[in-house]
C-alpha cells in the first residue's frame, strides 16, 4: 500500500565513521583509520560520500578522531556526545541530537563509512517505507538486515539515549524496541551493501570498483 502523498524530502545523512575498525588496521601502528584507507586511490569514505550526495541535501560525518583527517571530504563533523566510544549508536544518537536541533520532526539516514557501493535508490526507498509506517526503517540483502544503514526519525533520540546510558548497545535489539521494518534491497548481480572490514574485503571491492569502470 503506497501513502496517500509523497514523504517529505530528506535532506540530512549521517555517516558512520567513529568505529575503531581493529580489524581492518592498526591506527596506533601508523596506519589510516578504516574510513581512510584507500580504495582506487581515493579514502573509502569517499566513495560512500559520492554515493549519498546526490540524494541528500546535508551530509554529516560522525568521527571521534583528529578533525583535521576528515576536513577535505566538505561534510560537517559531529562527534559522539557519550563518553568511551560505546558503539555505533552513540554516532547515531550524535546525529539525531544534531538533528533535533533544527527539526525535531525530521528523520536522519545513516550509513556505516565502509559501503562504497550503496544504492541510489537509498534514500528515497526508506522514506517511501517510513511515510507508509511512521517509524523506523532499515535496509535489508541477502537475507540480512543492517541495522544501521536506516531512517531514524527524530523523536527516537530520547530512547536511544536511554539505552545506551542503561548499557544497551545491541543495534539490533534496540531496532526491535521500535518495531523497526525492513526494506529489502536485490543482491544481484553483487550486494549493494558490501561492507570492507578486512584487507581481504578491501580487495574484493577494489575487483568490484573496477570492473563498474
Amino acid at each position: 500500500m503506497s501513502p496517500s502523498s509523497p514523504p517529505a524530502p530528506l535532506t540530512r545523512a549521517m555517516i558512520l565513521a567513529g568505529g575503531l575498525g581493529r580489524r581492518m588496521n592498526a591506527p596506533a601502528h601508523g596506519a589510516p583509520e578504516k574510513p581512510l584507507v584507500r580504495l582506487g586511490g581515493a579514502p573509502l569514505i569517499a566513495h560512500v560520500i559520492d554515493r549519498l550526495r546526490p540524494q541528500v541535501d546535508q551530509l554529516w560525518i560522525n568521527a571521534n578522531s583528529d578533525a583535521e583527517a576528515y576536513a577535505g571530504l566538505g561534510c560537517e563533523l559531529v562527534p559522539d556526545t557519550l563518553a568511551g566510544h560505546p558503539g555505533p549508536l552513540a554516532g547515531v544518537l550524535a546525529g539525531l541530537e544534531r538533528l533535533a536541533a533544527e527539526d525535531a520532526d525530521a528523520s536522519l539516514l545513516t550509513v556505516p563509512a565502509d559501503i562504497p557501493f550503496l544504492p541510489g535508490d537509498l534514500a528515497e526507498r526508506l522514506r517511501w517505507r517510513q511515510a507508509e509506517t511512521g517509524g523506523l526503517v532499515c535496509a535489508g540483502s541477502l537475507g540480512q538486515r543492517h541495522p544501521v544503514i536506516a531512517l531514524w526519525p527524530a523523536s527516537a533520540r530520547t530512547a536511544l539515549r536511554q539505552s545506551l546510558e542503561a548499557g544497551r548497545l545491541k543495534v539490533g535489539l534496540f531496532l526491535d524496541t521500535l518495531n523497526a521494518v525492513t526494506e529489502v534491497w536485490d543482491s544481484e548481480p553483487d550486494d549493494p551493501f558490501f561492507n570492507v572490514n578486512t584487507p581481504e574485503d578491501l580487495a574484493i571491492a577494489e575487483i568490484r570498483r573496477t570492473a563498474r569502470q
